[in-house]
């Protein structure tokens, strides 16, 4: 697929780095804040308003329901009204999402805020994503770093919540959780500002009627791969902290826990970019996935501050890279053409992963009365989805 309005050499975004930076902004907004800071206030939110282990998970079983709407809705908005404003939709999505959620501990009307904030963050991650790799084809010399600024919104808006909501919980006390999220919407609206202020012309990318089906079929290994780092990734991210907190974790070791994730967000691109660049296979997916499961691991074996640095670190660097992986596998394995279809199943497959995770482990504490039963159910799935996406292979019709 080519962008005619953007030959090489156009000067329609003068400055790739600052303004893929600002685009950030919106998964920042969409996932970092809206759906991660959820695991921040869960455990005040369960123990205020009575909650039981299987709603406090189903909250993001229904943010990931959004997210896979808003994944199938993506391209017929970019479509209609560009890349650009399809991103500032689904951060103004986002940030209604984040008010909302502090006006009722009722679950129906929470439970609309979690459907909106996922429908948001799909729109601002494939949109973002799209416009992102568009900004990078005609930097060529710069692609893989400027791709990478893109993905790093996520770990800053985990980053950002870490840093906020456990000091504020703890100020102000039980019952809190609704201060978190009026914050987090104020902090969005601050980081909206410079992105609703940016001007990118770049015009939605169109499927000729002519163009070759993607097959799938080559790739089922890849898609139960994904399927699986959705479940197990979401639950992690879902309780770690409720686990944390139970172990007497004070607000500065869950800040601090939650900022090495976001940390490790940041600087995954960089990371894995020599791994990323030779991700023909499944390989790349399965060490990514795999240490995130490592990370997931160590969390339950040991209690230290030191374990719980090193198993954020290495789950927060493995989380982030995977998208990286999967976006270089498809441009690897299939002609331009077929890159949106692709990833698309892969959104798919991942999005029922997350929608599944929550809910059953959280159904699995409320039975056993633990979190490290649902955790290692977590970690398990994670271990099993790096070892099927090792497997996958190359296409035999792979792109040159």
């Amino acid at each position: 697929m080519s962008h005619p309005a953007l030959a090489p050499g156009k000067a329609w975004c003068k400055y790739p780095a600052r303004t893929l930076t600002i685009l950030a902004f919106a998964t920042a907004i969409g996932l970092g804040m809206g759906r991660f800071a959820y695991s921040l206030v869960l455990p005040d939110m369960r123990e205020s308003l009575g909650w039981s282990y299987a709603t406090a998970g189903s909250m993001n079983t229904i943010n990931a329901i959004g997210y896979m709407i808003g994944a199938f809705l993506a391209a017929p908005l970019a479509a209609r009204v560009g890349l650009l404003r399809a991103v500032w939709t689904g951060t103004t999505i986002a940030i209604i999402s984040l008010a909302a959620s502090a006006v009722s501990g009722h679950v129906a009307p929470f439970a609309v805020a979690r459907l909106l904030s996922g429908t948001g963050a799909a729109f601002a991650l494939v949109c973002g994503g799209a416009l992102g790799a568009a900004i990078a084809q005609y930097n060529p010399a710069r692609a893989s770093v400027l791709i990478g600024i893109f993905y790093i919104g996520p770990g800053i808006g985990i980053a950002i919540s870490g840093c906020t909501a456990p000091f504020l919980l703890q100020e102000f006390g039980p019952g809190s959780w609704w201060i978190v999220w009026t914050a987090m919407t104020a902090i969005a609206l601050v980081l909206a500002v410079p992105l609703f202020l940016t001007r990118v012309d770049v015009p939605a990318p169109k499927q000729d009627a002519t163009e070759e089906i993607a097959s799938l079929r080559p790739i089922v290994l890849y898609l139960v791969s994904y399927f699986l780092f959705g479940a197990g990734y979401i639950a992690y991210m879902t309780f770690m902290i409720a686990y944390i907190r139970d172990a007497g974790g004070d607000a500065y070791a869950q800040s601090l826990f939650w900022c090495l994730i976001g940390l490790g967000g940041i600087t995954s691109p960089w990371t894995w970019a020599p791994l990323v660049a030779r991700g023909r296979s499944g390989l790349v997916m399965g060490l990514t996935i795999g240490v995130a499961g490592v990370g997931a691991v160590l969390a339950l074996i040991a209690t230290s501050t030191w374990v719980y640095a090193i198993s954020a670190l290495l789950f927060g660097s493995g989380i982030l890279a995977v998208v990286t992986a999967l976006t270089a596998f498809a441009r690897f394995n299939y002609p331009p053409a077929q890159w949106s279809k692709v990833i698309g199943a892969m959104t798919i497959a991942f999005s029922i992963g997350q929608i599944v995770g929550p809910v059953i482990t959280g159904a699995i504490t409320d039975y056993t009365g633990s979190l490290t039963s649902a955790l290692t159910v977590s970690a398990a799935a994670l271990l099993l989805g790096a070892v099927v996406g090792a497997l996958q292979r190359p296409l035999r019709t792979a792109a040159p």
